[in-house]
């Protein structure tokens, strides 16, 4: 009797708090915190008397390209318990069943199923393909699978490493425009490389899950497989962490695997530092582009400290042995870690990002950053660094103030008006041994210029 009291309290309680949170834009994190309480007797939390519907409805999306592990992704329409089955011969009559989610429990979801491969050898061809049952799901004691949905199709990738082919593409800034995306993922299709890096300002400011799944696992574009064979790397821009969904991005776009970070570092979930060939790949997360002290978005971001936490990360990444012998050293954020025009904002104007100096009141770069972790990629002789956030395509050669050249990759501009107001895709593939690397017009569909670096580092 006293537990049937206290779910009856903790129930009223949650329902109350649904009311009250509505009102201040909560009520969806409550809602699920409620729909994990057993059920009231008759009612139905499972799938019952629900329209019959696909239960898979998108492509699997590869996450987290790595050497022994691999992340995959697809969306549900209902309660499931997913899985991917994986091998190395084509037709799986070797395949193993990994379910989602980790050590414990699984990841039974309503939204999104992640599924962590891990264990996997470096530079490696795997096939796979996607399933999930339907559980319908009472409370603890009264659970079923009412259905199971594997889709026929195989996928493949190949994981990372020292023997994989150094060939990456970068595309930013996308933010949901569907005229400007479409023909950008088609020329990433057609180069077919080992990897892409989405660096940053995929997203808008969105709110629902919903929103999040209609960016990341159904875009509105051709190739609904953009991600299926083709793994990719996430750098978060500014607008990522924007709106309430986006404050846990993680419920998409899974983090780093644990196992690839120290214990100080398990918050670090974006950063990646990744082998591919010759090349050594290294992300970092540039977050929000105002101030942490800026009344706008009232002490909801804490972009300081992260920044910092993130050099000590760097510092150890850039010496690791397979990142340290790599012969070219590409990093990624999304806000410029330079910029040549001194009016603009560079990001650290205390303390609500203006004054009589500089443009605007967000950072056009970030000067922050720059001090913080530039250093450490001078000293590694990083020779590239691939930049977003402006929506205009410009190319920074070194300089006094940094030895690395930096290129800023255009936005989601399909007008053809202003110059250098187009979206790109930034290919880099090693040829012959040197760092080629490719500047695509999308707007225009031509070459708008190559660089070849033709010096390893050391």
């Amino acid at each position: 009797m006293q537990l049937e009291d206290n779910t009856m309290k903790r129930r009223e309680f949650l329902r109350n708090a649904a009311i009250v949170a509505a009102t201040s834009g909560l009520a969806t994190e409550v809602k699920a915190a409620e729909s994990l309480l057993p059920a009231e007797e008759g009612s139905k939390t499972g799938n019952e008397g629900k329209k019959a519907e696909s239960l898979i409805d998108s492509e699997p999306v590869l996450q987290n390209y790595a050497a022994t592990s691999m992340g995959i992704a697809f969306s549900v329409t209902d309660w499931a318990n997913g899985y991917v089955i994986y091998g190395e011969k084509p037709d799986l009559s070797d395949g193993k069943k990994v379910w989602c989610g980790g050590y414990r429990v699984s990841g039974m979801d309503n939204e999104a199923i992640h599924v962590r491969l891990t264990g996997l050898k470096p530079y490696t061809l795997y096939y796979y393909r996607i399933g999930a049952d339907r559980i319908e799901y009472k409370d603890g004691y009264h659970i079923r699978i009412t259905g199971n949905e594997e889709k026929s199709q195989i996928y493949t990738f190949r994981t990372a490493g020292e023997g994989a082919k150094g060939h990456f593409c970068v595309i930013n800034d996308t933010h949901a425009s569907w005229k400007a995306v479409n023909p950008t993922i088609n020329k990433v299709m057609e180069l077919q490389p080992s990897c892409v890096i989405w660096n940053g300002d995929a997203c808008n400011t969105e709110e629902t899950i919903a929103a999040q799944k209609r960016i990341f696992f159904k875009p509105e574009i051709e190739r609904k497989d953009f991600a299926a064979n083709i793994p990719y790397l996430f750098c978060p821009g500014n607008h990522d962490s924007r709106g309430l969904a986006n404050r846990h991005l993680e419920r998409i776009w899974m983090y780093r695997q644990p196992e690839e970070r120290q214990p100080r570092d398990w918050d670090l979930g974006r950063n990646f530092a990744v082998r591919m060939g010759d090349i050594a790949l290294v992300g970092l997360d540039t977050a929000e582009d105002k101030l942490d002290t800026n009344p706008r978005f009232c002490n909801l971001f804490v972009s300081e400290p992260y920044r910092v936490a993130q050099r000590e990360w760097l510092r150890d990444a850039l010496k690791q042995p397979e990142i340290a012998s790599a012969p070219y050293l590409v990093a990624f954020c999304h806000i410029p870690l330079y910029d040549p025009r001194p009016e603009v904002n560079p990001g650290d104007l205390f303390p609500a990002d203006v004054d009589d100096k500089h443009e605007g009141d967000f950072a056009e770069w970030q000067r922050t950053c720059s001090k913080l972790w530039g250093p450490l990629l001078e000293e590694a002789k990083c020779q590239l660094l691939i930049t977003a956030h402006q929506h205009v395509y410009r190319l920074d050669l070194p300089n006094e103030e940094h030895k690395w050249m930096q290129i800023v990759g255009g936005g989601p501009n399909m007008t053809g008006k202003n110059e250098g107001h187009f979206p790109t895709v930034i290919d880099g593939e090693v040829k012959d041994g040197k760092l080629v690397v490719t500047i695509h017009n999308i707007y225009t569909g031509r070459v708008c210029s190559t660089t070849t670096f033709s010096n390893p580092r050391g």
